[in-house]
C-alpha cells in the first residue's frame, strides 16, 4: 500500500472521526465536564498548527500537530480515565487505515498519549505544541450549565469567567504567552491557579521543548 500524505482536511472529513468525536463529547456531557467536542478539537488543531508555523517548523510538522490536536480527546468516547492512551490507539488505527505512513502515525500517537498533565511529557515539538494548544482553551463557551448553576463547580466557574483567551507566539523573543481576561465578579484569579497549576507546569516544559519561555498574563497583569 502506498503511503498517503494525510491532511487535517482528510481527518475532519472521515466518518469514523466525526462519529467518535461526537460520542466523546456526549460522554463528557453525561459526566458533567465542559465541552470537548468539535469546537474544542478544531480550536486546538488550529492553535497547535499556528504554534509550530510561527516558530518556523516545517509545514508538515505543523500539519501533524494539527492532526494530533484534532484527535487528541477522541479517547473520551470510551472513558475519561486514561483517555490520552485509548485516544492514541484509536487515532493510530484511524490514520493507518487512511494510509498515513508508520513514522507519522507514531508521531501523532506519541503526541496524543502525552498531552495530559500529570502523566504527559513534551517529548518533541509536535507534542509540545499540542499541550500548549490544549491547555490554552479556557473560555466561557465551553461551559454547558446555566449561569445560576456554575457557582457549584470551580472548573465551570473559572471557564465561564474567562471572556477571552489567546496564545501569543513571539518567535523573535522566543516567548509563548497565554493571555486571559477573567471577569472577577464570577471567579477570582487565584481560582484559575488553584485548578490549573499542574497544567501551567506542563506548559512551561512544552515551551522549553520549543526553545521558548512561557508566561501568563491575566487581566493585563503578568503572573508567570
Amino acid at each position: 500500500m502506498v503511503d498517503k500524505n494525510i491532511t487535517i482536511k482528510d481527518v475532519k472529513n472521515d466518518t469514523d472521526v466525526i462519529s467518535y468525536i461526537a460520542k466523546a463529547d456526549k460522554v463528557m456531557e453525561a459526566i458533567g465536564y465542559t465541552e470537548h467536542g468539535f469546537r474544542h478539537a478544531d480550536l486546538v488543531s488550529k492553535i497547535a498548527f499556528n504554534i509550530l508555523d510561527r516558530l518556523g517548523y516545517s509545514k508538515r510538522e505543523a500539519e501533524l500537530t494539527s492532526i494530533a490536536g484534532y484527535l487528541h480527546d477522541i479517547g473520551n468516547m470510551i472513558n475519561r480515565i486514561h483517555h490520552y492512551l485509548s485516544g492514541a490507539v484509536i487515532a493510530g488505527d484511524i490514520l493507518r487505515r487512511m494510509g498515513m505512513n508508520p513514522e507519522e502515525v507514531s508521531i501523532v500517537m506519541s503526541a496524543i498519549g502525552n498531552h495530559e498533565e500529570g502523566t504527559g511529557f513534551a517529548i518533541d515539538p509536535i507534542a509540545a505544541a499540542l499541550i500548549l494548544a490544549d491547555k490554552s482553551d479556557v473560555h466561557r463557551s465551553r461551559v454547558r450549565r446555566e449561569l445560576t448553576e456554575i457557582s457549584f463547580d470551580i472548573h465551570d466557574r473559572v471557564n465561564y469567567a474567562a471572556t477571552r483567551s489567546f496564545l501569543r507566539v513571539n518567535n523573535d523573543e522566543k516567548k509563548i504567552t497565554l493571555e486571559i481576561e477573567i471577569d472577577t465578579n464570577i471567579s477570582q484569579v487565584m481560582d484559575y491557579f488553584e485548578i490549573f497549576l499542574e497544567r501551567m507546569t506542563i506548559c512551561r516544559k512544552a515551551a522549553t521543548t520549543l526553545g521558548c519561555e512561557f508566561e501568563i498574563i491575566i487581566n493585563d497583569v503578568k503572573l508567570l
